[in-house]
């Protein structure tokens, strides 16, 4: 059955961790030797690498900088832009652009020189030879050949596993992978020692994924406009020129760029104004074709004089209209009965000299008439013949009348008719200006168009003249030196890992240790108390107490027993049980030095091995194992005294020893003769030593637990595992022995002993006092 007991706290004691640490010290020395080692092979094979940079100015297209993609309709809000940093910075670590560097700078091959410990890298002017690539098949990447220079002429060609092959400089030279020639450069030279010259096919795409992984770039700060670029590479001057020939390439694109915009934004204008041109002068004949059918010259002025002469007409039709209403005012006067002998009124606005010097004779002959009737009579031959005449006057009058009449009508149809022609020109004037304004506004638009177009290709025109780049170099690339490896880190580091994997594997040693190691893991798992702690027995005999001996392992037996007899203060404690969790812990060997010690301290003696399955007693101490405890439980006719023995090493010290093994120990240990053994024993002894088979494996120690006054749990430090503790937590909290105190077997140095380690006064009192508790 599984129980589960309260846990105790267990206290961190740095000191003992660094000293449980400090005892492998040889350890981590080898590991910091080997580290320092591995530093140097590290530096010494490690190719060195250098850091190239330069600073790169961004300018922006709303300082006006450069031409951006629609700086040729700029004025329109549709098409304006600026410069993105983080765009430009995502263009300089495209694949594509740095693949373009790499093409112009023709590195698809690499020149080595072999070394004694690692290859080295020749570039630019240090280059004996210079390889022009004609033609390359994917099968020569990453393909090495190797050239002897002979002389100024001629070199040799060894690929893998063929033979050399003699060629001359300049040679064009065929293999199946590429076409190829070799030529001699301005420095060229025999290599040392007739040393080979490495040369390494590269694959353009792969080695710029590679320089575009170490290509760092990054804002020159939060303000500028302005990029830091730098780069690794193990030879300072082809970092440069990659860098270099990386922004000019750049800045090339970008003008490309802006020139095929330009160009492009040309080529459309012109096409536009191809047919503008054919649109524009389709409407302008339109324009003067309805003028001319129209026959419009200016709408405005021509319409502005058919309303004058419309006015002009109305106002004679007005004249005529009241002459004729003046006319037939008169007419109807003269036409009136009683008004033959009245004047006739004013003719107004009556031009007509005919009528008016008639109706002036008539008013005058009436003047007159009226004088002669003032003085003569209405019958008068005077007064007579002026009637006759007014009479006559007045016929005249009324023909005169009719005959302007007539005339006045004639005269106002011409006007009407003439004013009505006018009228319908006035009418017509809106539709034909409507008219000719929408097709002049076709006219406009198109004209302003094709004006729009010529500034805008004007101005493109320029900018493809006057192309520049966005970049501006603020700073040359330069090398800044070595960046790795770093001498005083890779020796730190190596040093630390050296240290480092000792340490991890004494943890995880430690870690996956199950068994007890020190006093603190029996303390944090245990609450019984500890007698004492025995250190390592170098000897090759049990016996390690012995008279007058000052040995450290007797010194902690004696102080053992010290710590039994405080812990049985004012108790009876003859009948001592010693057990263990398994076989080897040490409890004969407790047992045998245990019971030394009492008989050192003039007390007499007596060990009991009650291990019936596997006695040891007895072979400890040299002696032959005969009659024991096992048959005298078995035959009634044996006395106590006849299997006690003599220990042979002291003369108070006896033993009995466990007899034949049976064949059922544990039911043989139940028998009555059990208790009078201890009977007769505790007569004729002061302590009784019971060395028992351990409790972890068989229960029969327990048979014995009503005999006993205390017992001991021999553990062993290196051998006792950490879970059979739990077997001692199960004795203490369920009492199945009486007073169980707990002894550590086989303490050393790495255990934290030292001698005198386990006596200080602190320790003594707290293990006396968890005793006495």
């Amino acid at each position: 059955m599984n129980t589960t007991y309260p846990e105790r706290a267990q206290p961190k004691d740095l000191k003992k961790i660094v000293f449980s640490y400090l005892r492998y010290w040889y350890l981590f020395l080898l590991g910091a030797i080997l580290g320092l080692i591995a530093a140097n092979l590290n530096l010494r094979y490690t190719t060195p690498q250098y850091r190239v940079s330069t600073t790169l100015l961004i300018k922006d297209d709303k300082s006006g900088d450069g031409l951006s993609e629609s700086a040729a309709f700029s004025d329109l809000d549709l098409l304006k832009s600026s410069k993105n940093i983080d765009n430009e910075i995502v263009l300089l670590q495209s694949s594509k652009l740095m693949s373009r560097t790499l093409a112009e700078l023709d590195l698809r091959t690499s020149y080595f020189v072999k070394g004694r410990v690692r290859d080295q890298e020749i570039y630019g002017t240090d280059l004996p030879i210079k390889v022009i690539i004609n033609k390359l098949n994917p099968k020569a990447y990453n393909r090495t050949i190797f050239i002897y220079i002979k002389d100024n002429n001629s070199f040799e060609l060894e690929e893998e596993s063929t033979k050399r092959t003699l060629h001359k400089f300049g040679q064009q030279i065929t293999k199946s992978y590429g076409v190829f020639t070799v030529v001699a450069t301005s420095t060229n030279s025999l290599l040392p020692d007739g040393k080979p010259l490495i040369i390494t096919f590269q694959d353009i795409q792969m080695l710029a994924g590679m320089y575009t992984s170490k290509l760092n770039i990054s804002p020159y700060n939060g303000k500028a406009s302005a990029l830091v670029l730098s780069i690794t590479d193990a030879v300072p001057q082809k970092g440069i020129d990659i860098i270099n020939k990386l922004i000019e390439v750049y800045n090339k694109e970008e003008v490309d760029d802006k020139n095929v915009i330009a160009a492009r934004t040309i080529e459309f204008i012109d096409e536009r104004l191809k047919y503008l041109t054919t649109e524009l002068s389709t409407v302008e004949k339109e324009v003067e074709q309805y003028k001319r059918q129209n026959d419009l010259t200016d709408v405005s002025s021509q319409a502005q004089q058919y309303v004058a002469e419309a006015s002009a007409y109305n106002k004679q039709l007005s004249e005529l209209g009241i002459q004729q209403d003046v006319l037939a005012s008169i007419e109807k006067y003269l036409q009136k009965p009683g008004s033959q002998y009245q004047l006739v009124p004013s003719s107004l606005n009556i031009q007509d000299p005919t009528l008016v010097g008639l109706i002036t004779r008539f008013n005058e002959l009436q003047l007159e008439r009226e004088q002669l009737l003032r003085i003569n009579r209405p019958d008068n031959p005077l007064v007579q013949n002026m009637n006759n005449q007014l009479a006559n006057l007045r016929e005249n009058i009324l023909e005169n009348l009719r005959n302007i009449k007539s005339s006045l009508a004639i005269s106002r149809r011409n006007l009407q008719l003439k004013s009505g022609q006018f009228g319908s020109k006035i009418q017509q004037v809106p539709v034909a200006e409507r008219q000719l304004i929408e097709i002049t506004r076709q006219q406009e638009i198109k004209q302003s168009i094709y004006l729009y177009l010529l500034q805008k290709r004007e101005e493109s025109a320029l900018s493809l003249a006057a192309t520049v780049s966005n970049g501006r170099v603020v700073e040359p690339a330069t090398s800044s030196g070595l960046v790795s490896p770093n001498a005083t880190n890779t020796y730190l580091y190596y040093m630390l890992l050296g240290l480092f994997l000792p340490l991890a594997g004494i943890y995880i040693k430690e870690l996956l240790n199950n068994k007890v190691q020190s006093l603190q893991d029996v303390q944090y798992i245990t609450p019984a108390p500890i007698l004492g702690e025995i250190a390592h027995n170098r000897g090759k005999t049990s016996l390690v107490v012995k008279e007058k001996s000052r040995a450290p392992v007797a010194e902690m037996f004696r102080l053992i027993l010290t710590n039994l007899q405080f812990s049985n203060f004012n108790k009876e404690n003859k009948v001592l049980l010693v057990t263990s969790s398994m076989s080897g812990e040490g409890k004969t060997f407790f047992s045998i030095n245990l019971g030394s010690s009492l008989v050192a301290t003039g007390k007499k003696v007596v060990i009991l091995g009650f291990d019936l399955r596997k006695p040891g007693l007895l072979p400890d101490l040299g002696l032959i194992e005969e009659v024991g405890i096992s048959n005298y439980l078995v035959q009634e006719s044996l006395l106590v005294d006849d299997i006690i023995k003599p220990s042979g090493v002291a003369s108070n010290l006896f033993v009995i020893g466990a007899g034949t093994i049976p064949p059922n120990p544990y039911e043989l240990m139940l028998s009555s003769r059990v208790e009078h053994l201890f009977k007769v024993l505790r007569v004729n002894f002061d302590f009784i030593i019971v060395d028992t088979a351990p409790v972890g494996q068989v229960a029969d120690a327990f048979t014995l637990a009503p005999h006993i006054d205390s017992s001991v749990y021999v553990i062993r430090y290196n051998y006792t595992l950490k879970e059979q503790l739990n077997i001692i937590n199960d004795i203490y909290y369920n009492k199945k022995f009486n007073q169980p105190m707990l002894v550590l077997n086989d303490v050393r140095k790495e255990n934290g002993y030292a001698y005198g380690y386990c006596y200080g006064e602190e320790r003594k009192k707290k293990s006396f006092l968890n005793i006495l508790k």
